[in-house]
């Protein structure tokens, strides 16, 4: 088991209720296949350069425990997901 980090963008122009159904998915996938740690919501915020044509995304940390194999699956699900404009998962050191 590793410690991992990840932080996503959400595209703030689909709605509040859109942004929370989004995190909760992505909350209950983690649960299902690791150990959630913590998850902090920053909320919105101006991003460095436009992704997407947006100018601003929600976002939110999730740290987690997970075999190494759990990362590539949230990797895929976040690229499938519209609502996610932009993520990065990284291994912590121990």
């Amino acid at each position: 088991m590793n410690k991992y980090e990840s932080i996503f963008i959400v595209d703030t122009g689909l709605g509040e209720e859109a942004i929370k159904s989004s995190i909760e998915k992505i909350k209950a996938l983690v649960e299902d296949h690791a150990t959630l740690d913590s998850i902090d919501e920053w909320g919105i915020r101006k991003l460095a350069y436009e992704v997407r044509k947006q100018k601003e995304g929600y976002f939110t940390l999730i740290n987690f425990t997970a075999d190494p194999e759990f990362p590539k699956e949230l990797e895929r699900r976040y690229r499938i997901t519209d609502e996610i404009i932009k993520y990065l998962i990284i291994k912590k050191d121990e």
